[in-house]
């Protein structure tokens, strides 16, 4: 392969930045270093979250603590906090050619790992998914949703490489790690969800009335509660046993700004897996020739192995599907 002469001085010198890390085009950088740079800001401040009781608590979207301190919820965070943060660094050396070109134990080692932590960080974000950010409907589906496309990704990635169909574990991989971005994407959408429901009013969300005196209790406000939410106390002044609805707005009580992050949660994640579902897609799309050469690649190491039929031993459309049976330019013999 030789290289096209570079158009301008700036090409000339980010060539120099990503020709050592095995890059061969320009824009593979550009996509590793947007989404793994995004990875990398999302997770680094999140180290302190290993402190679950601690600055994980100090960090948490109003009243979240209520249902996470305790019981199979508190083992749920810690489960999903311990193994989504570190996933979420081994999880860019993974796509680095360097890697996995001269340092190929590494990256089936990083591989199991990553696989591990993400079936480990999926059973604790569906611990957890019943109360969540409010724990509505939507909330709770979409947090399945995402859990089953990030699993099925990687267990499809994984059953790929075991039969040496490279092409398709690197495409499975791609689609485990965008739906598995999903989650960055969501917090901006989340915000800038609660700014707009707060600037067009009329949304609430139902809170049990302990929530909202835990929210208060912990801003050291119980006056406040009182004045608030007096629906939340009886005649002879005891707080309920109810729910109440709480206006999604922020800028008024700690209670407010939880309902209104809670009441965007859901719908941030749907939408943030249509946006990375179709990147993803159109990406792939958009590089066939490295799949093919892939393809060709699969097709030496399966037919080395001594696999029927070689160059489409995994999981492939001419093997499971319809499509025209795939051949390689010039066949090899076997050894």
């Amino acid at each position: 392969m030789t290289d096209r002469k570079p158009a301008n001085g700036f090409v000339r010198r980010i060539r120099k930045v990503y020709k050592p890390l095995g890059f061969q085009k320009g824009y593979n950088f550009a996509l590793w270093l947007i989404s793994g740079g995004a990875l990398f800001g999302f997770i680094l401040p999140r180290l302190q979250y290993f402190s679950i009781g601690g600055k994980f608590k100090e960090n948490t979207m109003p009243g979240e603590w209520y249902h996470l301190r305790d019981g199979h919820e508190r083992i749920g965070i810690t489960l999903h906090l311990l193994t989504v943060i570190p996933l979420g660094f081994l999880l860019v050396f993974q796509f680095i050619p360097w890697v996995r070109y001269h340092a190929l134990l590494f990256h089936r080692v990083n591989g199991y790992i990553i696989l591990l932590l993400l079936l480990v960080s999926n059973v604790g974000a569906l611990m957890i998914a019943r109360h969540s950010f409010g724990g509505e409907i939507e909330t709770q589906v979409a947090v399945g949703v995402l859990a089953i496309l990030t699993t099925g990704s990687a267990l499809l990635a994984y059953i790929s490489i075991r039969r040496l169909q490279i092409d398709q574990h690197r495409a499975w991989m791609i689609r485990m790690s965008f739906y598995s971005g999903t989650i960055v994407t969501v917090r901006i959408i989340m915000i800038i969800s609660a700014l707009i429901i707060s600037k067009v009013g009329g949304y609430y969300q139902a809170t049990k009335c302990d929530k909202i005196a835990y929210i208060f209790e912990v801003e050291g406000d119980q006056a406040g509660f009182r004045e608030k939410f007096p629906a939340c106390f009886a005649a002879d002044g005891t707080i309920i046993d109810g729910w109440i609805a709480v206006e999604a707005v922020l800028g008024n009580s700690a209670a407010n700004v939880g309902a209104s992050l809670g009441v965007c949660f859901g719908t941030a994640v749907w939408l943030g897996l249509v946006m990375h579902g179709i990147g993803v897609e159109v990406y792939l799309a958009l590089l066939p020739k490295e799949g093919e050469r892939l393809r060709k690649v699969s097709y030496q190491k399966q037919l080395k192995a001594g696999y029927r039929n070689p160059g489409s031993a995994g999981l492939t459309s001419d093997r499971l599907g319809d499509a025209d049976v795939w051949q390689p330019a010039v066949k090899a013999r076997r050894e």
